[in-house]
């Protein structure tokens, strides 16, 4: 069995409190728009003035809403300690998984293996100035805009790595989006769909 070491695509995230609910959003639902593979109808939405794909599906809506109100919260307790000043920042990664037929002895099993993985490295500003919000929200515009054009130039650049569809089930591959993942082991996947 190939045991190569899935590819991991790296986004820097920069957000103020009340835009990063917003922008994570924003780029999870622009990667599952090119990586979710069962039949969606296009939808955009837009988010500090660029317009973004979004996926409409409701499983995969309330994973997004979920993951994502719980870094913002983890992001807004770190900040309450004191980190304001160094910026605040918080981990998320979104996987994508190929089951494989597992043989052993007198049995087959599945077994799940990452062929795809996207981190959102998020750093939350806190802007203290009517001058520093003005500055924040610009680098948040440009680096949105920095993030989308990333993830669209990788999806169209990387597709090699993409596993043979050999399912008829609506989502082929199954994903998850995990808070602040660590080393790659069980703990990771256990309890996070």
């Amino acid at each position: 069995m190939d045991q190569r070491r899935a590819p991991e695509y790296i986004i820097e995230v920069f957000a103020s409190p009340e835009f990063v609910k917003d922008v994570v959003r924003g780029i999870l639902h622009t990667i599952f728009f090119h990586r979710f593979f069962p039949s969606i109808r296009p939808r955009t939405r837009d988010i500090l003035g660029l317009t973004l794909p979004f996926v409409e599906d409701v499983e995969l809506e309330t994973l997004i809403d979920q993951r994502t109100a719980t870094l913002a919260r983890q992001l807004d307790s770190s900040s309450d300690v004191g980190a304001r000043n160094s910026g605040v920042r918080g981990l998320m990664a979104v996987q994508f998984f190929e089951r494989r037929r597992q043989k052993a002895w007198f049995t087959k099993a599945e077994e799940e293996v990452c062929w795809e993985q996207w981190t959102l490295d998020v750093t939350l500003a806190t802007p203290r100035t009517e001058s520093e919000r003005a500055k924040v929200r610009k680098a948040m515009e440009a680096m949105l805009l920095k993030a989308a054009m990333k993830i669209v130039t990788t999806v169209n650049r990387e597709k090699d790595h993409i596993p043979p569809i050999t399912t008829s089930e609506s989502n082929p591959f199954p994903y998850q989006i995990v808070i602040n993942p660590k080393a790659d082991g069980w703990g990771t996947r256990i309890g996070l769909f």
